[in-house]
C-alpha cells in the first residue's frame, strides 16, 4: 500500500460512524502487545480548549529538551499531523508502517469477534499508541480524547497525569443532554492516586468531578479555587502554591486562553514537583507564550479583516464572541457558518446574533455535515443568505470584515481549498 491508499483506507472506516465503547481497542492493542502501556502519556479532555492546552504542554516540554507525542483531532491542514512528534506531522511512509500494522489487526477483529468493525477514529488512536508506544518511544506523549471520556477511544492507557479543560453541552446525543450527564461521561478522566487538573464552571457538573476526585482518591487541582488567573489588559498574572509568575504574554488571543495556558503550567509545575521532568521555568514561559493555533481565532488576511475559527459548540462561540469584542473593534462584522449534524444551530447563532451584520451559511464536503438549506430553514437570524460557492465567496469579499465559523472540520476545508493572499 502507498501513502494514498493508505489514507483512502483509514477515511473508509467514517462508514462505520462512531461506536462508544473501548472493547474494540482493548482487543486490537491487545493482540499488537499493548504499546499503550509503554507511554508517559498525559490525558486531555473536555469539551472545549483541548487543542490548545495539548499545545502548550508540548511547546513548553520541547523547549525544555523533551521529545514530545501529540494525538490531536481534527486535523486542519494535513492528515498526518493527528500524530505528530515535538509538533511536527509524521512522515506519510510512517503512515504507510502504521497502516501495514494495524490492518491485518483490525480485519482479525471482524473474522475472530463479535465486536463489529473498528471506527476511523479508533484505528487511527492503534495507530498513535503503536507509533510511541513501539516504533517511535518518546519521552512524553500528549494525548487529547475525542468524543467524551468513559467510551473514548483514548481511554485505553494510563496517565501520568490528566487534564479537563471544560465541560459543555455538545455531543448531546451522545453524552447526554445535561450538564451532570456529560461530567459523568467525561469525570472517567479521572484515575486513581493520579492528579487530575481541571477547569469546570458549571456548578453540578463540578460537584461530579469532585465527586470523582474524593471516590479515585486522586489529587483534584482546580482553577479558580487553587489556581488563580489575575488579568492585566493582554497579560495576566498566574498563581498556584507558592508560584507567582507575572507579566505573561499569549499569542493566543483570548481570555479562555489564558485558562488554558494555566491548566498546562499547573501540569508542568505537578511533573516538575514530582522530578518527572527537570524543569526550566523560563523556557516553559518562553515555550506556553510562542504558541500559535491553527483554526483558532485565526487571523488570515488584515485587509479586508478575515479570521477563521472552529467554534463549533456555544461555549466555543462565547469564547470567539468575547476576543471580538476585546482585541477587534471592527463593526459590520459578517459570518459565514457551516456545520455538522447533533449542534446547537439556534443557541450558537443567537449568540453570533451580537456580533454579525449578516449571516452567510454555506456546505462543505463531510459525511456528517448539514446542507446549507437545512441550516438555513432552522437558523433564526434576519439578514441571512445562502452561499453556493463559498471559496468563490471568501475570495472575492470585499466587507469590513467576515468570521469563517461553525465547525473545525469546515474550517479544514477551507483553509486546504480558500487563497487568502
Amino acid at each position: 500500500m502507498n501513502y494514498l491508499d493508505s489514507l483512502y483506507w483509514i477515511h473508509e472506516r467514517t462508514k462505520f460512524g462512531i461506536k462508544p465503547g473501548v472493547k474494540r481497542m482493548e482487543w486490537m492493542l491487545d493482540r499488537l502487545n499493548n504499546p499503550q502501556f509503554n507511554i508517559n502519556g498525559i490525558h486531555v479532555g473536555g469539551t472545549n480548549g483541548k487543542g490548545s492546552t495539548v499545545s502548550y504542554l508540548r511547546s513548553a516540554l520541547v523547549d525544555n529538551g523533551y521529545e514530545v507525542g501529540t494525538f490531536t483531532s481534527p486535523f486542519i491542514e494535513t492528515f498526518n499531523e493527528r500524530i505528530s512528534l515535538n509538533g511536527v506531522p509524521i512522515s506519510d511512509d510512517d503512515i504507510v508502517k502504521l497502516v501495514q500494522k494495524v490492518k491485518p489487526v483490525s480485519e482479525a477483529l471482524e473474522v475472530e469477534t463479535d465486536l463489529g468493525t473498528a471506527t476511523e477514529f479508533e484505528i487511527i488512536t492503534t495507530m498513535m499508541f503503536l507509533y510511541f508506544g513501539e516504533i517511535h518511544p518518546v519521552d512524553f506523549v500528549i494525548i487529547e480524547a475525542g468524543l467524551g471520556i468513559k467510551n473514548d477511544s483514548t481511554n485505553v492507557f494510563k496517565p501520568i497525569l490528566s487534564i479537563l479543560t471544560s465541560i459543555g453541552l455538545d455531543h448531546t446525543d451522545i453524552l447526554g443532554d445535561t450538564y451532570v450527564d456529560i461530567a459523568k461521561d467525561k469525570g472517567a478522566i479521572v484515575k486513581p492516586n493520579t492528579p487530575i487538573i481541571y477547569a469546570v464552571k458549571n456548578e453540578e457538573a463540578l460537584k461530579v468531578i469532585r465527586d470523582y476526585v474524593e471516590q479515585q482518591n486522586a489529587e483534584g487541582i482546580e482553577l479558580d479555587r487553587d489556581i488563580s488567573i489575575i488579568s492585566e489588559d493582554e497579560e495576566f498574572t498566574y498563581r498556584y502554591k507558592d508560584y507567582e509568575l507575572e507579566t505573561l504574554l499569549l499569542n493566543m488571543l483570548g481570555e479562555h486562553q489564558k485558562e488554558n495556558a494555566a491548566l498546562a503550567i499547573t501540569a508542568l509545575i505537578e511533573l516538575n514537583e514530582s522530578d518527572i521532568v527537570d524543569l526550566d521555568f523560563n523556557k516553559m514561559i518562553d515555550g506556553i507564550e510562542s504558541v500559535s493555533w491553527t483554526g483558532r481565532i485565526e487571523q488570515v488576511k488584515e485587509r479586508p479583516l478575515m479570521i477563521v475559527d472552529g467554534a463549533h459548540n456555544v461555549e466555543s462561540v462565547e469564547a470567539l464572541i468575547s476576543t471580538m469584542k476585546n482585541y477587534y473593534h471592527t463593526e459590520n462584522i459578517d459570518i459565514l457558518f457551516s456545520a455538522i449534524k447533533g449542534k446547537p444551530l439556534n443557541a450558537m447563532v443567537d449568540q453570533l446574533k451580537t456580533i454579525a451584520s449578516t449571516f452567510y451559511i454555506t456546505d462543505f464536503d463531510f459525511p456528517k455535515a448539514l446542507t446549507k438549506e437545512a441550516i438555513f430553514d432552522e437558523v433564526r437570524f434576519d439578514q441571512k443568505a445562502l452561499v453556493d460557492d463559498y471559496v468563490k465567496f471568501i475570495e472575492s469579499y470585499n466587507g469590513d470584515g467576515l468570521i469563517i465559523t461553525g465547525s473545525l472540520y469546515f474550517i479544514s476545508e477551507v483553509k486546504a481549498k480558500v487563497d487568502f493572499s
